[in-house]
């Protein structure tokens, strides 16, 4: 697999690029859960980490950055303005793919940040899950994507009783190309526990086999990434 996985985000190192999903700024607002640090702070703060540890050219939302419908809740401008400052201050552009909880995204960026719905990274195309892609239904392209970077469905993996968000690889899953399955980034965004999900069960139409998904889980406490065999086979051993 070329990405590396960490704190629920992906590193695309071909491309130069950092990709997190479902930020879903807002979500504590309507959650009876706090973070200990604040939703913010904690975003701002995990994602700051990130950039330093990876240095990357592009960062790219794959979808709901919030968690709206019709209204912004209080203090989510002042979340994506400091989200974004981040960024800049990294030296790295933002792109922000629209999601199925970004109707009012418009109203908190505005027109120097791109608001794709899906974007292309050379052979990679980021989307938001919710719904299939456009690039890549054509035979015809010249350059058919040979990876799908989504979220959507916030995939964990229970391990002996704990939930540990994953990353989901499917190596040739999609139109003959790979998928990674981002987990929510937002910590407050419940994780859906996969151990027995089928593709049916899924809510993105790019999991077509979910047997061939690999269960990818950072350990934070070891500092490494934990790559499981394909779902197909390990559920026989949890």
């Amino acid at each position: 697999m070329d990405a590396q996985f960490r704190d629920r985000a992906a590193y695309l190192p071909g491309e130069d690029a950092l990709v997190v999903a479902d930020i879903h700024a807002g979500r504590d607002a309507a959650s009876a859960v706090e973070l200990p640090l604040g939703e913010r702070r904690d975003l701002t703060d995990r994602l700051a980490d990130l950039l330093a540890a990876f240095d990357p050219a592009t960062v790219v939302v794959a979808g709901d950055l919030l968690h709206a419908f019709d209204r912004v809740p209080d203090g989510v401008a002042e979340t994506v303005a400091e989200l974004r400052e981040a960024v800049e201050a990294a030296g790295a552009s933002l792109v922000v793919v629209r999601g199925n909880h970004d109707p009012m995204l418009d109203s908190v960026l505005d027109r120097g940040v791109e608001t794709p719905d899906e974007y292309r990274l050379g052979d990679t195309v980021v989307h938001h899950g919710h719904a299939e892609p456009t690039a890549g239904e054509s035979a015809g392209e010249e350059r058919r994507p040979t990876r799908y970077v989504v979220g959507h469905d916030h995939p964990a993996i229970e391990i002996e009783g704990k939930r540990h968000p994953c990353l989901l690889y499917g190596p040739g899953t999609f139109r003959g190309a790979d998928v990674l399955v981002l987990p929510a980034f937002n910590r407050l965004a419940p994780g859906t526990t996969v151990n027995g999900m089928r593709g049916r069960d899924f809510q993105t139409p790019l999991v077509t086999d979910a047997d061939a998904l690999r269960p990818v889980v950072w350990d934070a406490e070891r500092g490494e990434t934990l790559s499981f065999p394909p779902l197909g086979e390990f559920r026989k051993m949890l």
